[in-house]
Parts: C-alpha cells; structure tokens; sequence
C-alpha cells in the first residue's frame, strides 16, 4: 500500500509540475483515447484522484495515458510502481528451459544497442536476448579471448534445451552454440570423424533441436549422437523442418 501511496505522490507532482488539474487531465486523456480509438485510456477526474491517493493501482492503459500527458517515458512511469524492466533479463536467468530455442535479441529493442557480448548486454540494460538459463551465470568464467571472438552482427545464438540430448555428449544440454545463418547447404561428404562433421540448428514445426543432417530429394534426416539415445527423425523439407543455419561455435557446461 505504500509503494501505491509514493507512486501516487509521484504522479500528482507531475500534475502539478505541468500546472494541471484533475479535470485538465481528464479533458487530455479524452484526446488520448479517441486517438487511440480504445475508452481504456480515459482517466476521470475521481479515478486520477484516487490513483494519486494510492488507492488503486492503474491499468497500462491508464498509464500510457498519464505517461503521454506528463511527458515521461513509459518504462519511467511504471518504475513508480517498482517495476523495473531493465530487470527483466536477470530475472529470466532464475528460469530453466526444457527446449531448444533460438536466441533472438527482443526484449528491450528500443533501447541503444551495440555489439558486445549476449552476458554483457544484461549486465548493461542494453538489447537483451529472448532466452536467459542458469548457463548465463557462468559466461563470467569464459576467458574473454573467447568472448571477443563471437560475431553478434552476422551471427545467430541458440540455446539447448535441458531436455535436449540430441547430441549429447558432443554438444550437452544448456550449451550456447553459435550459428551462421549464410550456411544452410547440407553437406553430405568431407569430414573424417563425428567432431569434424557439420552440426544444424533445425526449426522443427513445434520447435527448435540442433543435430547432423542428411538432405535427400525432400527429406530431412536429423541424425542424433550414437550415445544420445534419441532416435532418428525423418521429415519433409522445408515444410516440417528448416535450416537456421550450420553451428560454427559452442559454449558448454562442464559436468
């Protein structure tokens, strides 16, 4: 009730920063909500009231609204409420993934980005990835020769899955594999050994597994590790699989 209570003090000094009354920013969320063609984001006199009271809390309409009319960023607006979403990404680490997923920078896109490493991005509040996990936790330990050598700006990051075994031991569960996108031919010959041997990031229809391949006509065979366990899938390409992209590079857990 207290956080409710100083979010709302905070508002009304904006109010009365821009010299407003209650009833002046009723008339202005009117404009708000016929530009926006939606009611929600009307604010009446008695509502605002008790909002600035901390007797209530506001929608994200109402809040747009008020964030429109006192001239504050939207992110700085709900920071009155305690909610921070710079730390959105730390939060997501806590989280453990049970699928491979692709790793796509979305969270924070209208912040400043640049190119630097995914762990780096968080610790900095800028471009944030789609999929944190307990595998982020130890990036501090990766030499940062190692580091400096990732390619943000013409590569791809995938996560494996917990539950992913697909080529396990070569390639363990919660590893990060780089992927290059350009590469999407299916080599069928040229290596000498299962560590020389092209590895795929495959979208499959209900998800993502990165494996080895066979491209024949138009099936896809996705060949797992010998030791892994899974078995075999053949599937038709592209319709229920597709390429990403060839993995180039692999950060994985040691047990």
């Amino acid at each position: 009730m207290s956080s409710l209570l100083d979010a709302g003090r905070r508002l009304r000094a904006d109010r009365e920063r821009l010299r407003f009354s209650t009833r002046d920013v009723e008339r202005l969320s009117q404009d708000v909500a016929r530009s926006r063609g939606n009611r929600e984001y009307t604010l009446s006199h008695a509502w605002l009231t008790d909002i600035e009271n901390g007797k209530f809390l506001p929608g994200i309409f109402k809040l747009y609204t008020l964030a429109t009319i006192y001239g504050r960023p939207y992110e700085e607006m709900i920071g009155y409420f305690n909610i921070d979403l710079s730390q959105l990404g730390q939060t997501r680490r806590a989280l453990v993934w049970p699928k491979t997923h692709l790793l796509i920078p979305n969270i924070t896109s209208a912040m400043p980005t640049c190119d630097i490493p995914v762990e780096f991005r968080e610790n900095v509040k800028l471009e944030q990835t789609q999929l944190v996990s307990q595998m982020f936790r130890s990036w501090s330990e990766v030499p940062v020769g190692l580091l400096q050598n990732l390619d943000l700006r013409n590569s791809l990051y995938g996560y494996i899955g917990i539950e992913d075994f697909t080529l396990d031991p070569l390639i363990r569960p919660g590893s990060l594999v780089q992927i290059d996108p350009r590469q999407k031919k299916v080599a069928r010959s040229g290596w000498n050994n299962e560590f020389d041997r092209p590895i795929y990031f495959v979208e499959l229809r209900d998800g993502y597994v990165c494996t080895w391949c066979d491209l024949s006509d138009a099936e896809l065979t996705l060949i797992p590790s010998p030791r892994s366990g899974v078995a075999t899938r053949h599937l038709r390409h592209p319709t229920d699989a597709e390429i990403v992209g060839r993995v180039t590079a692999i950060t994985m857990p040691i047990p």
